[in-house]
């Protein structure tokens, strides 16, 4: 899992395996930037996935492989015929940990090296690692050299005390070889894994953001995930097992329809706020069971939104505990930028504004050319946000590259796992 650098040409493809669907982008790098353009997309409703956990392989196999099948098909004369081969993949918000530290190691007055940055990373890995959980990512998220604080890279400085704040993110062994497990079984290799939130991040949050302090919040089918960036890195993840789905269950228990005609209705009529209008429009509710063109219920819009509007409280409400209990004060910042399929209903932003009392915007792919619009929505964010991530693990810095090495084993591990296994 040593990833060479990224040269001009070279083919990268992500697989965001969600609740709600299957994404799979191939694109292709432009400059020595980072930068992609988009060759192949391809998606499908999602199968065996269930508040972002694997519950049958072999349904969530056959999402993955048609998703896969479908961006090949789009990008066959770029890749000259040839299948996919690796994959970055994300991992659900639900199935990892945030972990802090800080890893001080003594330079005796020497030029900071790149093995010096490694061996605090290094420490902070030994230290934060547990038997039921494997190392994810490891993010540099500050550098203090003897009494100066704010450095982005002291590599050629010279000093006696170097400090790094870290943040480690680990996930749960289990959790990780069911979802290899899917990816291997249709042919692929991992090449690299991505936290959800942290993706969407990436490829909506523009530099200032990053900066200054903002928070992700990527709302998807089986689960809301956020992730929090100050200073340029990610310094928190977390997550909860609520998400649009659950917003479609409780219509279709609340106006008694099936689960397909609560998605419809959610998605023509739903709304995160009610106003005045919404008890003067009916709509048309069918009865569960009846068969197409069959009996209807007609109920107001207002009813619908009454019962979309407070699991969404629910959730951001929830969220808001989380941002309180990670410690991390103002840090935080006052932005907030909702991505993921599930933010996209109307009312959303002006909703999770007045929770979480903050400013609040929509976020959307903005790093990669060529994306149909179909796929350039919130929805997409952490799709394209995986190629962006992709970019950075090649790039001489973070050095979470540096240290990630290492992880490489687990993933030659759970190879052997599935073939001894399966």
């Amino acid at each position: 899992m040593k990833n060479p650098p990224l040269s001009r040409g070279s083919i990268v493809a992500a697989l965001d395996i969600g609740s709600a669907k299957v994404a799979c982008f191939i694109g292709r790098v432009v400059d020595n930037e980072g930068g992609f353009e988009i060759l192949g997309v391809g998606n499908r409703p999602s199968a065996g996935v269930k508040s972002g956990a694997i519950v049958d392989l072999g349904k969530a196999e056959a999402a993955v492989r048609h998703a896969v099948h479908a961006a090949e098909n789009m990008a066959a004369e770029a890749m000259k015929g040839y299948p996919l081969r690796e994959v970055v993949v994300n991992v659900s918000g639900t199935n990892v940990m945030s972990h802090s530290h800080r890893a001080e190691i003594k330079i005796y007055g020497h030029e900071v090296t790149g093995n010096d940055v490694r061996r605090a990373l290094v420490q902070a890995q030994q230290e934060a690692l547990q038997e039921e959980h494997e190392l994810i990512h490891t993010i540099p998220a500050g550098y203090q050299l003897d009494a100066t604080d704010g450095i982005a890279d002291p590599r050629g400085m010279c000093g006696d005390d170097l400090r790094v704040d870290i943040h480690l993110v680990t996930g749960e062994i289990g959790a990780l070889r069911n979802m290899a497990g899917v990816v291997e079984r249709s042919h692929l290799d991992i090449s690299a894994l991505c936290v959800s939130a942290y993706a969407a991040g990436l490829a909506s949050l523009v530099e200032d953001e990053m900066d200054l302090g903002c928070t992700v919040i990527d709302m998807g089918g089986g689960t809301t995930s956020m992730a929090v960036f100050h200073g340029g890195a990610m310094i928190y993840q977390d997550a909860i097992p609520i998400g649009g789905n659950h917003v479609t269950g409780d219509i279709a228990r609340g106006l008694v329809t099936s689960v397909d005609a609560a998605e419809r209705l959610k998605k023509l009529y739903g709304s995160a706020m009610v106003t005045n209008m919404d008890d003067r429009e009916l709509i048309d509710v069918p009865k569960l069971g009846e068969e197409p063109g069959g009996p209807v219920n007609h109920v107001s819009r207002a009813m619908l939104i009454g019962i979309i509007q407070p699991r969404l409280e629910e959730i951001f409400e929830l969220l808001r505990a989380r941002m309180k209990d990670s410690n991390l004060g103002g840090l935080i910042g006052r932005r907030v930028v909702l991505t993921g399929g599930a933010c996209q209903l109307a009312g959303m932003r002006d909703l999770a504004a007045h929770v979480l009392d903050k400013q609040v915007r929509l976020g959307k792919p903005i790093r990669l050319n060529g994306l149909p619009d179909a796929t350039a929505g919130p929805a997409y964010a952490a799709t394209a946000g995986l190629l962006t991530y992709m970019a950075q693990r090649s790039a001489e810095m973070p050095a979470e590259i540096m240290a990630q090495a290492e992880a490489g084993s687990f993933w030659e591990g759970v190879r052997m796992w599935w073939r001894e296994n399966w």
